[in-house]
């Protein structure tokens, strides 16, 4: 079961309204193939939100999606940027899509990524999220990068969490059930399974260590691995 605040038409004329305002430039959505990504879109939220353990994605047993919940709309904004792209390859809605999505969620993730299916947003301002390879469980707080170095991406395994203001860019493969801590810059590094790697906050040096507590499972409600 899947609940969302408006209904499939009423979410369709929100964003169209919202593209509209933004970029007034006449340019009239397709209404078919626009309806056509809403309902992927949302069928993809649905699947990445029932995942989710926290409270506010669901009610009363029920998976939900509310619009005017922030991280929420991010994630719906970016699978529907993502889906028009797939499915049409429109690079004038889809860029219209991820413009919206910086302007006003601060999310930095272009449509034609490759971000899993199942990820989450949280206190989403500031985040970065380039062309790297993307495990599912995924976990991104404001302010984290991931990104390039020399053209080179990183390869993130399964239930990685990126904690505020932290980073991994250029050549790094990064294991499943990572944890990247506040502040912390993961530059061509590898980092084994199991393992937080994080900033001393007097030193200033960055540490790896092993840990049987990963914080991405927290968020989930099936097991990571």
């Amino acid at each position: 079961m899947f609940e969302i605040s408006l209904s499939k038409y009423e979410l369709q004329k929100y964003v169209q309204h919202q593209l509209n305002n933004f970029y007034p430039d006449n340019r009239f959505l397709n209404e078919d193939k626009f309806k056509n990504s809403i309902d992927e879109a949302l069928e993809r939220a649905q699947y990445c939100f029932q995942h989710i353990s926290l409270s506010a994605y669901h009610r009363d047993g029920t998976t939900y999606f509310n619009h005017l919940h922030a991280d929420q709309y991010t994630i719906f904004l970016w699978f529907l940027s993502n889906s028009i792209w797939n499915k049409f390859e429109d690079s004038e809605l889809s860029a219209k899509l991820f413009n919206l999505n910086k302007t006003l969620n601060g999310f930095l993730c272009m449509y034609d990524a490759k971000l899993p299916d199942i990820f989450l947003v949280v206190h989403g301002n500031g985040i970065v999220l380039g062309k790297a390879t993307y495990s599912d469980f995924l976990v991104c707080y404001q302010g984290s990068t991931v990104g390039a170095i020399d053209g080179k991406y990183p390869k993130l395994g399964k239930g990685v969490a990126l904690a505020p203001d932290s980073s991994i860019i250029g050549n790094c493969s990064v294991g499943n059930l990572v944890t990247i801590g506040n502040q912390s810059l993961l530059r061509n590094t590898s980092i084994d399974d199991r393992s937080l790697y994080y900033r001393h906050t007097k030193t200033g040096e960055h540490i790896v260590q092993p840990t049987e507590t990963p914080w991405a499972q927290t968020f989930f409600n099936v097991p990571i691995l």
